[in-house]
């Protein structure tokens, strides 16, 4: 619809209003607006200049991303728009406030002149989702900063606030920030003043890009840089060849190489992968039973029950939110202990220059400690971070059940346990949910939310809401051992600690699983988290029936646990460690050759008889086929929340999409008939191999995961 942008005139001046909230993006619509509104513009020889501004809370945020995966999709519209706007021969203002992103700044950057509101951010984010600028970002980006900044922020994908954007040249003016009405009468009275002083058009296009303190290898340099450290990613490498191309070329020929390149990106599987996280993003927020205009239960205060390691990180979250935080602890020197490691955190990220120098003292201000319970009544939520034990837990949700105000929501965290039980317990279910916290808690950026059969809508919607708040990325789990993330985790390491027993290293196992492009593998990734905190999840769940009836089943790590072999901070796990470094231990191998003997399992040589291939099949074939089960139980809602959970909590790489994309690239009938293969092979006693029914229905109808919901 063209009324999404159209022309308006105020005395001389015409004014561009784009009109399509939330973000104003720009949707075939928006760019057919401008192209009109253009027109006209360029029609009417009463207008002396044009403002851009667009309505609601931000200037254009973007482009559609959904555009990007249509076939035929191509750039050449909005960009000749553009064009046609750098080649008026009257002034052209942008009015920027917001996030003014992507196509945004491409559209703020053809205009000749820039002023933007305080708090007004501004970047080319498109690296994220593995393309790069396709609307002359990368040309007319080092034609205003320098090469150098444009670099740097095209690369990393990280906006500048409005101040460093007047510094480095990229606006022209920043004026108070206000309503955007009076934005809009700022930037007419900014043309009139460029009028009245006789400043005409400035086109981008016609500026060189600054070159100071760039070195002749510069670009060399860069590139070998962006292989090295993104070199699994399609976008990087040639963002760099853009800029330099930005450079060194005239601007027509920079166009043609950044218009073969961001198509090179565009079709590439790992974009598509990551533009499926994207949309996976959005649509986890979207929850079956919970309202779309649900009313979310108001957090003004929260209390954390617990101040370790995983309760301070907890706290962090909302302090960092600006949200006040009562910690509960039974003892003054762990309360003591637990605000001092937080304190410590955030002097030390003061210290590198991530926080200003005054947060500390003022995120501190908001934690507020005390050994009473009942100092929790007045929280509106309440999240319990004791110790992992079904009994322990049991009793903490009692009280709180019996403590909190009514209204208030109490959430477990947990990493494993029935959350129904502990709703129960609490007397209280329809207030009650599971938190999933990976750590640290203060980092990691995935929230698992456990929905218990009981749990009433509007807590559900509320805690989902509040997740985005504090930045996670909140994924909806159901009810079951490990819930999303660890249920799947554990085929995952019931295969690795069985590929030891026959005779793969430790060091063997985490390569192929990088090879992929994990940060690290299994073994590594235990020996890091703790092998007797691995051990004693294991021993639990056997303790609650949860096993197998298998005694080979989980036995490497138990006998490190048996050993005092707890991984990095006992200096011997799976590895040896000097200092922080892992080092391959023969006597692990010693370890694992026994137990094979204990259990009857055959030894195989590892460098001629156990491929790279086996690994990944064997780790990750399992880790699928356990989604497929949990999709098929309804635990998860979609293919994109599990995907989710692994990309944001477990390291899998963002350009493979996710284990259920993943899936659908290798192939769903080859994964089938590797989990037959080794069931045939391995014998399936035990259901290790035996394939999730969703799997088989699947195969059967021609679906893939991104065909989900099935018709």
């Amino acid at each position: 619809m063209s009324d999404l942008a159209t022309l308006q005139v105020r005395g001389t001046i015409g004014v561009l209003r784009i009109h399509h909230p939330p973000v104003n993006a720009l949707s075939p619509g928006v760019v057919q607006g401008i192209k009109n509104a253009v027109e006209q513009f360029e029609a009417d020889r009463t207008l002396q200049a044009l403002v851009v501004h667009a309505t609601g809370r931000t200037f254009v945020a973007g482009g559609d991303i959904a555009e990007f995966s249509k076939p035929g999709f191509e750039a050449k519209t909005f960009n000749g728009t553009l064009a046609r706007i750098e080649n008026l021969d009257r002034p052209v203002i942008a009015a920027l406030h917001g996030t003014v992103l992507g196509g945004g700044l491409e559209l703020a950057m053809a205009c000749h002149y820039r002023i933007a509101a305080e708090g007004t951010r501004l970047g080319l984010p498109e690296v994220l989702l593995g393309i790069l600028p396709g609307s002359l970002g990368t040309q007319r980006l080092p034609r205003l900063v320098g090469v150098r900044l444009a670099l740097d922020m095209i690369l990393s994908g990280k906006p500048i606030d409005a101040a460093r954007a007047l510094e480095s040249g990229l606006v022209d003016k920043v004026v108070e920030q206000g309503s955007n009405d009076a934005l809009l009468e700022r930037a007419i009275a900014h043309a009139q003043e460029l009028l009245n002083e006789g400043k005409g058009v400035r086109r981008t296009r016609d500026r060189t890009p600054a070159m100071e303190g760039i070195e002749p290898d510069f670009f060399a340099k860069a590139l070998a840089d962006a292989k090295k450290k993104k070199g699994a990613y399609p976008a990087p490498q040639r963002i760099v060849r853009c800029v330099e191309a930005a450079a060194t070329l005239p601007f027509e020929e920079g166009e043609a190489v950044e218009a073969t390149l961001f198509e090179e990106c565009r079709v590439s599987p790992q974009s598509a992968a990551m533009r499926h996280l994207f949309f996976a993003e959005r649509a986890a927020g979207k929850i079956p039973g919970v309202p779309a205009d649900f009313v979310a239960r108001p957090i003004r205060k929260v209390g954390v029950l617990g101040a370790g390691t995983m309760g301070g990180g907890i706290a962090m979250n909302f302090a960092n939110a600006g949200i006040p935080v009562t910690i509960v602890e039974t003892s003054a020197e762990a309360l003591e202990r637990g605000l001092g490691i937080v304190r410590k955190n955030y002097e030390a990220s003061a210290a590198k220059g991530k926080l200003h120098p005054d947060a500390p003292a003022k995120r501190m201000a908001l934690l507020s400690g005390s050994l009473k319970i009942e100092e929790l009544a007045d929280c509106d939520l309440v999240i319990e971070a004791v110790f992992e034990n079904m009994d322990i837990k049991k009793q903490v949700a009692k009280q709180l059940g019996a403590v909190c105000k009514p209204g208030a929501i109490i959430a477990s965290n947990t990493s494993t346990l029935d959350v129904n039980i502990l709703a129960q317990a609490s007397g209280r279910p329809a207030d009650f949910l599971g938190t999933h916290f990976f750590s640290p808690a203060n980092v990691m950026r995935l929230l698992e939310i456990v929905r218990g059969d009981g749990t009433a809508p509007d807590v559900l919607g509320t805690v989902v809401k509040l997740a985005r708040t504090i930045g996670k990325v909140p994924v909806v789990s159901g009810v079951c051992y490990g819930f999303i993330g660890n249920r799947m985790l554990e085929p995952y390491l019931r295969e690795s600690e069985f590929l030891m027993m026959e005779g793969a290293t430790p060091a063997q196992i985490d390569a192929a699983i990088q090879s992929l492009g994990l940060p690290m593998g299994p073994c590594r990734m235990l020996d890091l988290a703790g092998l007797d905190v691995a051990a004693k999840v294991v021993i639990e769940r056997g303790k609650a029936g949860g096993l197998p009836d298998d005694p080979s089943y989980r036995a490497v790590v138990q006998k490190m646990m048996e050993l005092g072999r707890f991984g990095q901070k006992t200096g011997a796990g799976y590895y040896r460690y000097d200092g922080r470094t892992p080092v391959p231990d023969p006597e692990v191998e010693r370890i694992c050759a026994t137990l094979a003997e204990q259990h009857g399992i055959k030894r195989r040589n590892s460098s001629t008889e156990i491929s790279d291939e086996e690994i990944i099949e064997r780790c990750v074939y399992p880790l699928i086929n356990e989604g497929a089960k949990i999709l098929e139980e309804g635990i998860a809602y979609r293919p994109g929340d599990i995907d989710l959970v692994w990309v944001n909590g477990y390291g899998f790489p963002d350009f493979r999409g996710g284990p259920m994309w993943m899936a659908d690239a290798t192939g769903l009938q080859k994964i089938a008939a590797g989990l037959d293969h080794y069931g045939a092979q391995r014998g399936d006693k035990h259901g290790y191999w035996s394939r999730a029914g969703l799997l088989t229905k699947m195969i059967a109808g021609g679906h893939r995961f991104a065909d989900w919901p099935f018709k």
